[in-house]
């Protein structure tokens, strides 16, 4: 009898969670939480009308996906802009992806480059700004981009590195919208569609290049560095990658 009775409350204490989770990522992602900004429990609790404990279990779970950060002593914070922790996270995708990517080529059957041709085209066609949403690309547009991206991999066949791809994409999506918003004019449209034809005409030495390409230009825009230096070294990073594999 009182294993029944903990089990609504239990379930409502996740749901709650997980409707809180949601808001501060949502908050985050569009800007209302600038880069280094406090995330206070006591101050969040009281908005959300919810309990700290509620509260801290959703941030805690941001931290997990690399959406804020738990400091000493200090409570929570969203990430400031923090040269190593970007870089960190461009180097695993840009090591890992691009020879994800040649698996799929290789393996992609025909389903996959229709799939590929549809994610393509679904991005293409989604506008990347939309009116209340801030000035960060929209919700439909980062979905529709991370469909895209993640298409192009699962040629692959392989869940665990689709898995690996998922966590580091939520890790790495709030630098992309940061990024995105410090470099306006960059040709994103140009970029994915280099990769949609070079993934189609099954080039792996190019579509490997270019998602190195355009994974290194997204931590650019936070480092400050030449886009012509990142862009040259990430070619280099993706052939000396093929010659060890």
């Amino acid at each position: 009898m009182s294993q029944t009775t903990r089990t609504p409350v239990s379930s409502g204490k996740r749901m709650l969670s997980d409707q809180v989770h949601a808001h501060l990522r949502d908050a985050i992602m569009r800007g209302a939480h600038a880069p280094g900004d406090a995330l206070k429990p006591q101050d969040l609790a009281k908005e959300q009308g919810v309990s700290l404990a509620v509260v801290r279990e959703a941030l805690v779970r941001l931290v997990g996906e690399g959406l804020a950060d738990r400091l000493p002593n200090r409570g929570f914070a969203v990430p400031a802009f923090s040269d190593r922790r970007w870089q960190e996270i461009a180097e695993a995708r840009r090591t890992i992806e691009p020879i994800v990517l040649r698996m799929s080529i290789e393996r992609g059957d025909v389903d996959w480059e229709a799939r590929v041709r549809a994610a393509h085209h679904r991005l293409a066609r989604t506008p990347p700004y939309a009116p209340g949403e801030g000035e960060y690309y929209s919700d439909a547009w980062a979905e529709a981009h991370r469909v895209f991206h993640r298409t192009l991999l699962e040629g692959c066949g392989n869940p665990v590195l689709l898995e690996t791809f998922d966590r580091m994409w939520t890790a790495s999506e709030l630098a992309r919208r940061l990024s995105a918003h410090r470099t306006p004019g960059r040709d994103a449209i140009g970029e994915h569609r280099r990769l949609e034809e070079a993934a189609l005409a099954r080039d792996a030495d190019t579509a490997a290049e270019v998602l190195a390409r355009h994974l290194t230009l997204t931590a650019a825009g936070l480092t400050g560095r030449g886009q012509g230096e990142s862009a040259a070294g990430a070619g280099r990073e993706v052939r000396s990658a093929a010659d060890q594999g």
